[in-house]
């Protein structure tokens, strides 16, 4: 067994996320064979995510706050503490914190055959996809 050390609060990349957003990594794979890679992500008011996907598929955990997930048919939901949101693999999608208030979530993914192909990030998205109709 091992007590994993506490690493070091890092701030996500302009080039990735719109807006403050910070992440305290959990778990990540020590061996050769394990795949699974879990963070805290924490987003504040209105900052977001750009386009991106995951080759395995996604779960985010909503901690505090209230989140919005976009995919690319425009569909918004909005997803409160307790409540878990499951993206599929290949599925495009982003995540924000809504409006005017601070968001966690806890991120788990399996990472992909290739390291540099578990999320491929794509173009920000725009003000008015980050604001439109909440299907729910």
């Amino acid at each position: 067994m091992n007590i994993e050390p506490a690493a070091a609060t890092a701030k996500n990349p302009p080039e990735q996320f719109a807006g403050d957003v910070w992440v305290d990594m959990i778990a990540v794979p020590h061996e050769d064979d394990q795949r699974m890679s879990v963070a805290v992500v924490k987003f504040a008011p209105g900052a977001r995510t750009a386009w991106h996907s995951h080759e395995r598929g996604q779960y985010l955990r909503v901690t505090q706050g209230i989140a919005r997930f976009g995919t690319r048919d425009g569909e918004i939901i909005e997803v409160h503490p307790g409540e878990t949101l499951y993206t599929p693999p290949g599925q495009d999608h982003w995540h924000a914190s809504a409006g005017d208030t601070f968001m966690e979530h806890i991120a788990m993914l399996e990472n992909g055959d290739d390291p540099a192909t578990t999320t491929v990030w794509k173009e920000h998205i725009t003000d008015g996809e980050y604001e439109g109709k909440v299907a729910r």
